[in-house]
């Protein structure tokens, strides 16, 4: 007898479900600085509710904020008709996919979000950057700047190199958050620091010392130099537009320039004769420079 042919019938095997998309936020500005929230549910409710994945418990923050909806293939997020809005790289969204590397803010919190194929090794970085740049305006933090200084003057007084700073601040900042909202401050804060950040040497340093604060480190530069440059920052912050919401606000600053000599040692007595000039400066009407 011939040998049958037998036909097995392979039945296909179930997909693979695939995974969701690997992603994560990172806390860069805000309370809970350098948490992270891995984004491995479909859905992550933020707002200022005890029963959100995400909770950001602030006056600024609705109750049910904003939707993260991660597919498998791409994350986005979704604005929940909040009071104040959803920020995405500084602009406000109702829905939009977010990329690698995209800044989120809700309230006064600023998320950075990461994905890809080693999320790990990303927000470990993203951690080491946090040590040196302020998470609102992405300029150094005070103690960088502070190390920076430090560094500085060791290097004027050996090698007998001039070194100055600029510390400036808003003029009426608390009025500007009083009046347009502190959503409105922290953008001034940021865009204010980026227009700063592209108009310096390269070799310059510039870094938030604290709230309104700001201090330019200019080595090189001699204390009738860097008069003459704070005069340009005080013209450009000036004529700077400061747009908000369509909402035009005008912004300008005080500034107090010291240089380094023998008598100023220390980062701080630097900084402090510069405080000392920029109180002059205030004293003097505002919108101007003293040093």
């Amino acid at each position: 007898m011939k040998d049958k042919t037998v036909v097995t019938v392979i039945h296909q095997l179930p997909k693979k479900v695939t995974d969701r998309k690997k992603a994560c936020l990172v806390v860069i500005y805000g309370d809970e600085l350098g948490k992270k929230y891995n984004l491995e549910s479909h859905i992550f409710i933020l707002g200022r509710s005890g029963k959100c994945e995400i909770q950001i418990d602030q006056e600024s923050v609705s109750r049910n904020h904003a939707k993260i909806i991660n597919t498998g293939k791409v994350v986005m997020i979704r604005d929940l008709g909040s009071t104040n809005g959803t920020y995405v790289n500084d602009e406000l969204v109702d829905e939009q996919v977010i990329r690698d590397g995209d800044f989120i803010k809700i309230g006064h919190t600023i998320f950075k979000f990461l994905s890809g194929s080693n999320i790990e090794h990303a927000y470990h970085e993203e951690i080491y950057r946090l040590t040196t740049i302020d998470g609102l305006t992405q300029v150094y933090n005070k103690r960088y700047l502070m190390e920076t200084l430090d560094r500085e003057i060791s290097r004027g007084h050996r090698y007998g190199r001039p070194l100055s700073i600029i510390m400036f601040d808003i003029d009426h900042f608390k009025e500007v958050n009083d009046t347009y909202g502190h959503l409105a401050g922290d953008y001034i804060l940021k865009e204010m620091a980026v227009a700063i950040k592209n108009s310096i040497r390269r070799e310059d340093i510039i870094g938030r010392y604290g709230g309104e604060e700001f201090v330019v480190a200019l080595p090189e530069i001699d204390n009738y130099n860097a008069m003459v440059f704070a005069e340009k920052i005080r013209r450009l912050v000036e004529k700077h537009i400061f747009r908000f919401e369509d909402i035009v606000i005008p912004i300008t600053i005080s500034i107090g320039v010291s240089s380094a000599w023998d008598e100023l040692e220390s980062p701080e007595d630097l900084i402090k004769a510069a405080d000392e000039n920029l109180y002059k400066a205030k004293d003097a009407g505002r919108n101007c420079c003293v040093g």
